[in-house]
């Protein structure tokens, strides 16, 4: 494919010091000072059928369980199951997934929403495509598949076998007395378990915006997390909404579950009104089937070719003759840079990249605001849904058919951004500017927990290391780790996720690292009789020192974004020094790079004396 530069307005005809100022005053409008407390926390008694109902399996009673066990995995999604298979192949037998769905798949589990797809490019995002034998059908391809693909890892490296589902953790603790963890859960079961690999991923507990007088509602509500294809008609492979023909249907919120379930929604509702507090940017999508003949081409690791090329285009830039082997609106910026680059010469420093790089992030949105002017009729509608931010300020989306929705006459957009979200509720339906208009059903595309406090997050009221610290406690304003898997105080305990690793352009490939890493010190613990892996204070402490001595600072452009998850509704928390910090989705990332990331693990285990861990008998 000849991936060319897209057509963006030149730099003269981009305002950048009058955008600047227009950004901001977008930001401010839509800045609530609750922060994340505008949010419903669904633990406890609010409106727990959000997060705990299942509408896609039935529960299986089944008799608690009280056992030893070696490892257990909290968690089903690609975490847990690339967590799954790195033990398999690290020979460690003795493991259980524990996951409150009904099934593997994690968020792919969960979200069914019609119209769901992969947002950004399948040949990446899809781990192990190589080992598996797998091709995805498209280059987005659909949600069904890629959870479908997910549970055929599980099946092929056993994961079923120990894997408990529709079970809630509700506690876990550090027992010194037997050197393991135990843990409860919803179904009554006291698990004892020798090491911990936490693997609850970053899209995990859905969260419904605290709007006054959601419960006075009389009509259908639910989560697009938990979708009612009984109410709507349909279903996830074959979306026809025919239920909805007499509804009056609101959805609230523009992200990317949104950007890809409204044209279903205004193509089968008699009327839909999109409450948008801010909007998104919508490329388009160009999403075609995967091309049999160019499947016969590639040669053996192509899928970590084609992944490092991303994270090249997505993450850093590219190099002098690099090709964008992706070619869509997470490459543009770098793509546009490099054709440029080959003309006035290659920046020389970081800052001459950055300075560059910022000039063409304002004439990219430029042109996805006139994207929205050319296919939107009516020009309010086109103004609401102009989206006025940095890129990257929200997550980028890409669809055909979202913005011709807003052509059809029963489709409606409300811009609810000088209110901070919906006034309120009532029994018909919901108040926006003062004006109310009633509905049968209410859906909440407001997404899910992911920048907020770690309890809101990880779902569990009780987590506990040595002597009973809380690790709610101590990492309530920032993390403290080694390697950002592990942490003081909580032996044989693992994380996964973005908390201070590296970052790559592929979440999954970033849960396989921590899969890897962490079954190999499981594993070697197991093989030397290690009862006990804790870092020591001083190995933990010199890793965050390094960690935020290199940290790439983008606490400027962090703060001149609109409220979002990327960065915790723009909440700023207070860490020990008196510092005041921005919380991003992506946690303190690791500052060279993450392919440094992995080579400096990889290193470590090569080197084999597990420096910095004390291992205890």
């Amino acid at each position: 494919m000849d991936c060319q530069p897209s057509a963006c307005p030149a730099p003269e005809d981009v305002n950048i010091p009058a955008l600047r100022e227009k950004y901001r005053q977008e930001r401010n409008i839509r800045i609530n000072k609750a922060g994340q407390a505008q949010y419903l926390s669904l633990q406890g008694t609010e409106i727990p059928e959000v997060h705990e109902a299942d509408p896609h399996m039935p529960v299986i009673p089944r008799a608690p369980l009280s056992e030893d066990l070696e490892v257990a995995i909290l968690g089903g999604g690609w975490a847990g199951v690339l967590a799954g298979y790195a033990l398999a192949k690290a020979g460690v037998k003795n493991f259980r997934n524990f996951d409150h769905a009904g099934d593997f798949g994690g968020v792919w589990y969960w979200n069914r929403y019609p119209g769901l797809s992969c947002d950004n490019d399948a040949y990446c995002y899809l781990p192990l495509l190589e080992e598996m034998g797998f091709m995805p059908t498209k280059k987005f391809t659909d949600g069904f598949e890629i959870r479908e693909y997910c549970q055929s890892i599980a099946k092929k490296f056993g994961l079923y076998e120990n894997a408990l589902f529709h079970t809630l953790v509700t506690s876990m603790r550090w027992d010194d007395s037997i050197k393991r963890y135990r843990i409860t859960t919803d179904r009554g079961d006291e698990i004892r378990a020798r090491f911990v690999i936490l693997a609850n991923g970053l899209l995990n507990i859905p969260k419904l915006p605290g709007i006054p007088g959601i419960h006075e509602f009389k009509g259908k509500m639910f989560h697009t997390a938990r979708w009612e294809y009984d109410y709507t008609g349909g279903d996830q492979k074959n979306p026809v909404l025919d239920r909805l023909a007499d509804k009056r249907v609101a959805i609230i919120g523009t992200g990317a579950t949104s950007v890809q379930a409204v044209p279903f929604l205004g193509k089968y509702a008699k009327e839909l009104y999109v409450l948008q507090r801010t909007a998104s940017t919508v490329d388009s999508r160009r999403n075609e089937p995967t091309d049999p003949e160019w499947v016969k081409t590639l040669k053996p690791g192509w899928q970590r070719e084609r992944q490092l090329n991303f994270h090249h285009a997505a993450m850093e830039m590219l190099s002098p003759g690099e090709p964008d082997l992706i070619c869509d609106i997470w490459t543009e910026i770098n793509r546009n840079l490099a054709a440029e680059f080959e003309k006035t010469g290659w920046p020389q420093s970081p800052a001459e990249y950055m300075a560059a790089r910022e000039v063409m992030d304002y004439r990219l949105m430029e042109r996805l605001r006139n994207r929205v002017s050319s296919i939107v009729e009516d020009a309010e509608a086109a103004a609401i849904l102009k989206p006025w931010y940095r890129y990257l300020c929200k997550r980028p989306a890409s669809n055909d058919d979202f913005y011709p929705t807003f052509n059809r006459p029963g489709v409606k957009v409300i811009d609810v951004s000088k209110t901070k979200g919906v006034e309120r509720m009532t029994e018909k339906g919901f108040v926006a500017n003062g004006v109310e208009y009633e509905i049968d059903c209410m859906i909440f595309a407001s997404g899910f927990e992911v920048t907020s406090d770690l309890d809101r997050r990880w779902g569990f009221d009780i987590f506990e290391g040595r002597g009973g610290a809380s690790i709610y406690d101590l990492w309530a304003t920032e993390y403290r780790t080694y390697h950002g898997m592990m942490t003081r105080d909580f032996p044989n305990l693992f994380f996964t996720g973005f908390i201070q690793g590296g970052f790559a352009s592929s979440t999954t490939e970033i849960f396989k690292l921590h899969g890897l890493h962490s079954a190999w010190i499981i594993a070697e613990a197991l093989k030397r009789g290690v009862t006990t892996v804790e870092p020591s204070l001083a190995a933990q402490n010199e890793y965050v020192d390094f960690i935020r001595a290199n940290a790439v600072d983008m606490s400027d452009f962090v703060s001149e974004c609109t409220p979002s998850y990327f960065n915790n509704e723009g909440e700023q928390i207070v860490n020990a020094k008196g510092e005041k910090k921005f919380r991003s989705y992506t946690g303190e990332p690791y500052g060279p790079g993450f392919y440094a990331f992995e080579k400096m693990l990889a290193d470590w285990r090569e080197e084999g004396s597990m420096a910095g861990l004390e291992l205890g008998s």
